[in-house]
């Protein structure tokens, strides 16, 4: 299994790519195992390579950190975890849309751990929960909320980045983007959902989860 790292605080986002970078350069390399790292990031938004400058709304209320992941604007904060998984798909299989479709999975049955429903919803990237207690959308649609994001990018077949689970972050802070470029819906977290659930709580279920849906990584050839 992969090893596992949590880091307590909030870990600044510029250490923790470079630090994604280094691990990933190792298990490229032959010379470190798979690990799956937890923490928690200070007020940020990130721009994937997808992200689009006009949803970038407020560009002086947080740090905004361009990475090379796919997608588009995230943000990071205190009380979402930030689950980055750098694994070898090699050993895995060499499958990306298998792969994000995997760590949805790991994304909807951690928060299934506390009684959440949540689902995948075409065209719209991340894990989405159904707000029947909010009014419709202009549509006539029912509402809908992410609860979790997702974010990869893949070097010589290690993927890295991964998914960010929000546990109780300041739901406000999303307000200086259009999250992933998605407008119209909103964003919700465990907590605000009425679920007293801590972030350890969320560590354990993360945990169950992942080797529900990924197991162990066969040796190498």
């Amino acid at each position: 299994m992969p090893d596992w790292t949590i880091t307590p605080g909030l870990t600044p986002y510029p250490e923790a790519l470079a630090a994604m970078e280094s691990r990933v350069d190792a298990i490229v390399a032959g010379e470190a195992d798979e690990l799956v790292w937890l923490l928690e990031h200070p007020p940020l938004y990130t721009a994937g390579t997808s992200a689009d400058p006009a949803d970038l709304l407020e560009p002086e209320r947080f740090p905004v950190f361009p990475t090379r992941r796919g997608g588009e604007y995230t943000y990071h904060g205190p009380g979402q975890r930030v689950a980055y998984a750098m694994l070898d798909l090699n050993r895995r299989g060499r499958d990306i849309r298998t792969y994000v479709h995997d760590l949805e999975e790991w994304a909807i049955r951690t928060v299934g751990d506390f009684g959440v429903t949540a689902e995948r919803r075409a065209g719209r990237v991340g894990v989405w929960v159904a707000r029947p207690d909010k009014p419709p959308l202009p549509d006539g649609s029912p509402a809908e909320d992410k609860i979790a994001a997702i974010g990869v990018r893949v070097r010589r077949w290690v993927a890295f980045h991964g998914i960010a689970v929000n546990v109780e972050p300041d739901l406000s802070h999303f307000g200086g983007i259009v999250p992933c470029g998605i407008s119209g819906y909103g964003v919700t977290s465990l907590v605000d959902l009425g679920l007293p659930v801590t972030m350890d709580d969320l560590d354990v279920a993360l945990r169950r989860s992942f080797d529900d849906v990924f197991g162990e990584a066969p040796p190498p050839a």
